[in-house]
């Protein structure tokens, strides 16, 4: 589609498909000739630009020092220091919290009385309470151990679900594994170790750390997806689905644009 250039105008299109000539510019206004009136140029034009130089009296002004403070002083650089002086701010934040020895024995209590357990029906479990689910979404367990983007949402949840136990909901807020994957499979042809040794080894890893973060997780209710206990009911809604005929292969046309 072509642009429509209005009449007045034809030399527009030698503008826009060309750069502009240089423009000549007489050193002083008296010797600029007088142009022809075009409202095109009237907008890529402008006056020449003097500068002049600063009186000595304003620049001397500019350099003074203000009144009423002590002169200015240079100090050496303290890049040298800068690992000193980060080992002293955590040696002083562990002196002012000592996590090292609150957290794990907190940990241990929490885990030895089970504080966060969920109790069945009969078991125990206030029916009278409302219910509050929170589930998190289950980490696949790989050699590398967790990454900063778990504990971010994790924490969320965590917060959550002490919110919720304070408010006096059963909350129940479970950990697992979505532990089936294809790189199992490829570091088993890697090494020749056998799946089920790997993702065990490497659950146990995360199970450790996330315990050291102190996560309210009912661990009675931890689950993974390789364990037949779990899959065998995946398996059985598949099959329920096959026989009624909502689970079932097909062709169809996929759109794609561009």
């Amino acid at each position: 589609m072509g642009m429509q250039i209005p009449k007045p105008y034809p030399k527009l299109v030698v503008f826009l498909q060309q750069p502009p000539a240089p423009l000549h510019i007489s050193p002083h206004p008296a010797h600029t000739p007088t142009p022809t009136p075009n409202p095109l140029m009237a907008l890529t034009t402008h006056p020449p630009l003097r500068l002049h130089a600063r009186p000595p009296a304003l620049a001397a002004a500019f350099h003074r020092p203000l009144r009423g403070l002590p002169p200015r002083r240079t100090r050496p650089c303290r890049c040298a220091d800068a690992g000193a002086d980060a080992g002293k701010a955590q040696a002083q934040a562990r002196r002012a919290y000592p996590y090292d020895e609150i957290e794990p024995r907190w940990q241990a209590h929490w885990e030895e009385r089970r504080t966060f357990r969920t109790p069945d029906i009969g078991d125990g479990l206030d029916t009278s309470k409302p219910k509050c689910y929170i589930l998190d979404m289950f980490p696949y367990p790989s050699g590398a151990g967790l990454h900063v983007g778990h504990p971010l949402g994790y924490t969320a949840t965590d917060i959550l679900s002490r919110f919720k136990r304070m408010q006096g909901y059963n909350v129940l807020h479970p950990m697992g594994w979505d532990a089936f994957g294809l790189p199992a499979e490829q570091y088993a042809i890697q090494t020749g170790t056998h799946p089920k040794i790997t993702t065990a080894r490497n659950i146990d890893r995360f199970r450790t750390q996330l315990k050291s973060l102190g996560f309210s997780y009912d661990w009675d209710r931890e689950i993974s997806t390789t364990e037949p206990t779990y899959y065998k009911w995946t398996q059985w809604i598949f099959l329920q689905l096959l026989k009624r005929g909502l689970a079932y292969q097909a062709g169809i046309d996929i759109l794609q644009s561009g």
